[in-house]
């Protein structure tokens, strides 16, 4: 048994993720969401408590999350571009939502690295709003209804992943041990088809929103099969942001890394025998679960490939 057989999937060459591992953007994204729904949950029991009306309720807070159609609106809060996406009012629309994200995202996440999944649900949720402004300012009949026409909801950012997860693994199937299994496009078009149908009531640029998000998605595929990873700005943006205020620490880490996980006792002057470990192992599984097991050094390759061999 070789390293890639025993540590991670054969097929796509990395360690799939596990439920509860840190750093899992799946259930990152499910958490994100469920956590905006219960936010605004427990302020609509407060009103309510209050005997406020619904339309207050809507008024003074939901429209401070949703997207406003309108751009004179939008220009006074921006950050509805983002959050909209994350922002569910309905039980069963929230539950749609991550039942389908999760049915996607699961295999979407297991075919690319775990920093992929996040930056397509995002530029889908983009687009979306794009074209719903777009539509929305295009149609004499939708222009009337623009200081009061808004968007929520993570449609066009699941139809984003759903799409994506369609692009790039057209011949994936569900429930192989019935006749064969369902072709994932059959999945897809069944999705698409109950999404359009629960927004037809709310207009065209609802619709085509939804639509733009599942555009996205391909689109996100097709130019990463040409070798363009639109996720990697997003993912060093977010690094950035998130080590901003931390020092550097590299001297001391490196301190570490040799203390750890070499062992140079006893050998020649600047010759280090990689010291194998289960630390160090889980390391570089981790590694080939963010950045793909081509992105190992010939050191990480040895020691795993050492660790298959040793049946650590």
């Amino acid at each position: 048994m070789g390293e890639s057989d025993r540590y991670f999937d054969y097929k796509n060459g990395r360690k799939k993720m596990l439920l509860g591992q840190d750093g899992n953007a799946l259930v990152a994204l499910i958490t994100i969401n469920i956590i905006f729904f219960l936010l605004l949950l427990v302020i609509e029991v407060i009103y309510d408590f209050s005997q406020v009306s619904k339309a207050d309720f809507y008024n003074q807070v939901v429209q401070y999350f949703e997207l406003p159609a309108q751009l004179s609106r939008l220009a006074q809060r921006p950050w509805t571009l983002l959050t909209y996406m994350f922002t569910q009012v309905r039980v069963m629309g929230l539950i749609g939502n991550m039942i389908w994200l999760w049915v996607f995202g699961y295999i979407l996440q297991a075919l690319t690295d775990n920093k992929k999944l996040i930056p397509i649900y995002i530029y889908g949720g983009v687009a979306g709003a794009v074209v719903f402004i777009i539509v929305s300012y295009t149609f004499p009949i939708l222009k009337t209804a623009l200081p009061t026409a808004s968007i929520m909801g993570g449609n066009a950012a699941t139809m984003a992943v759903a799409m994506a997860t369609t692009a790039l693994a057209p011949r994936y199937k569900f429930f192989t041990n019935l006749n064969g299994g369902i072709p994932i496009w059959v999945v897809t078009m069944v999705y698409l088809l109950i999404d359009l149908a629960g927004v037809v009531t709310l207009g065209a640029a609802h619709s085509m929103a939804h639509i733009a998000g599942a555009a996205a998605g391909f689109v996100f595929i097709y130019f990463l099969q040409k070798g363009k990873d639109g996720s990697i700005w997003m993912n060093g943006f977010y690094h950035w942001f998130i080590h901003m205020f931390s020092p550097n620490n590299n001297s001391s880490s490196t301190k570490i890394k040799e203390k750890v996980f070499y062992n140079v006792g006893g050998t020649s002057p600047f010759k280090k025998t990689a010291n194998i470990t289960q630390n160090r192992v889980d390391e570089i599984l981790d590694k080939i679960n963010q950045k793909g097991y081509h992105f190992l050094t010939e050191e990480e390759k040895n020691i795993l490939k050492r660790a298959a061999e040793e049946d650590l």
